[in-house]
């Protein structure tokens, strides 16, 4: 049976939509830009014409030839009795030739840098011990205890006293993520997280049930302590998802003054916070350490190697006191049976090095974030370009809340960006944009200047033309 999406929900997630071109088009656009990031699943009904034009306070002639133009690109189809039913979208098509410009495709969709050089020779050192991996079952909802003891020896040098028993490995952190959601969070409980926020993660806490409570967080303002203290007192979530360090997609990490009032506000209402540590190690200039969470906090840290060696290594791990180690472990067998063993033999000789690891990254970001940051002052002089002590990506200020048009329109170029609304909780930050400084400097080089013409289009009020294919979202 398909699922249904009412005007109101369809007018939430639109967020400010409307461009400085045709209202239909625009319209259409946003629609699309859900549809790729699968905020509007594929065959969802979307509301009768009457009703969305209702909703967004537009004439119902504009509300058609947006469906129409749905229908045209192959978003939608119109069925006599069952309305506009959004389709699956095809994933290979080709990109727009635009005269003078390179039709390969910049992905600046993935926050991942490029695998780590040494990490083939690890493999290959592991491969050589496949005897020994392959006479094991196979299947272990905890983890391999060697990769266990190695996770727990780091956390205990950074001045958490960790014992195996205090941690479970996971096919990365997503899947840790899921994980927390299906087994601690019950239907209609609320978890407070930050918007803009990873926005995985709070697909997999709404799919789990939970009512989202967001709290703002900036790249100069850092964390609104205000606001986060009352949603504490006010909801008493049971949930605090958190990235306390070069935070996802802002960059911020938390001050002493900041570590301090989500604490004191977590342990009032009986609230677990869950830090997502997988950005944390991704440090380029930072100031000073990064300030601890106090020892003795309901905590729940979630780490991988997904951003620090390989986006493709698929090993996380969760860090809990040992009786929520248990109940995640009970709760598992839903989702899999276990992390692959020679992904954690890959793991267990990795961590001893990721000091050295996370060195070679910081470099390479740093050239990145250097070269991204340079080339968007350089064509952008209207857009407030921040700077980054480490993370993956620069959250930028546009000025206008066309960050949607802006980024359908790169996309019909070749650029592949995730508009600024994608890491809202409730709609907004339409005038953000993320855009990673992951890949090399050359590429990022390049997806400004096509950056800066889809900009001018969208200004100058144009449309280029959504591309036929679109693939997901990632």
């Amino acid at each position: 049976m398909d699922s249904r999406i009412s005007a109101r929900s369809l007018g939430a997630h639109l967020g400010g939509w409307r461009g400085s071109g045709p209202a239909y088009e625009a319209l259409a656009d946003a629609i699309r830009l859900l549809c790729l990031d699968n905020r509007i699943a594929p065959r969802t009904v979307l509301p009768a014409e009457r009703e969305l034009a209702a909703a967004l306070g537009v004439s119902r002639t504009t509300v058609a030839a947006t469906y129409r133009s749905l229908r045209d690109t192959g978003h939608i189809e119109s069925l006599r009795g069952s309305g506009s039913v959004t389709l699956p979208l095809r994933r290979s098509g080709p990109v727009r030739n635009t005269p003078g410009l390179d039709a390969t495709a910049i992905d600046l969709q993935q926050a991942s840098p490029a695998a780590w050089p040494g990490l083939p020779a690890v493999m290959t050192e592991v491969a050589q011990q496949a005897a020994s991996l392959v006479s094991r079952s196979g299947y272990d909802v905890i983890g391999a205890p060697a990769l266990r003891d190695a996770v727990a020896a780091r956390y205990s040098t950074r001045g958490i006293p960790t014992s195996p028993d205090e941690v479970l490995i996971t096919t990365g952190a997503q899947s840790a993520i899921h994980l927390l959601a299906s087994v601690l969070v019950g239907r209609a409980d609320r978890v407070l997280m930050e918007t803009p926020t990873y926005p995985h993660a709070a697909e997999a806490f709404r799919q789990g049930g939970a009512r989202l409570v967001g709290v703002p967080v900036d790249v100069d303002a850092g964390w609104d302590l205000d606001r986060a203290t009352q949603a504490f007192a006010r909801t008493h979530p049971t949930l605090a998802y958190l990235m306390p360090d070069f935070q996802n997609p802002t960059g911020r990490s938390m001050s002493a003054a900041e570590v301090d009032a989500f604490v004191a506000a977590a342990e009032a209402s009986g609230t677990v916070l869950v830090l997502d540590e997988t950005t944390a190690d991704l440090a380029i200039d930072r100031p000073g350490a990064p300030v601890p969470f106090p020892v003795g906090v309901r905590t729940v840290r979630i780490g991988s190697l997904g951003k620090t060696v390989w986006g493709g290594l698929r090993v996380g791990w969760v860090r809990a006191d040992v009786d929520v180690v248990r109940r995640l472990a009970s709760g598992r067998p839903v989702h899999d049976l276990g992390t692959p063993e020679f992904e954690q033999a890959v793991a267990t000789a990795l961590l001893p090095r990721l000091d050295e690891i996370t060195a070679q990254r910081g470099q390479v970001l740093r050239e990145g974030r250097d070269a991204l940051r340079s080339a968007l002052q350089r064509r952008f002089p209207e857009w407030i370009v921040p700077s980054a002590a480490g993370g993956v990506s620069l959250w930028v200020n546009i000025g206008e809340p066309v960050s949607g048009p802006l980024v359908m329109n790169a996309r019909s170029r070749g650029l592949y960006l995730s508009a600024g609304s994608r890491f809202a909780i409730d709609g907004g930050h339409d005038r953000r944009l993320r855009v990673p400084f992951t890949a090399p400097a050359e590429t990022l080089v390049r997806a400004v200047d096509l950056l800066r013409d889809a900009w001018d289009d969208v200004r100058a009020g144009s449309r280029a033309g959504a591309p036929d294919d679109l693939a997901a979202v990632v």
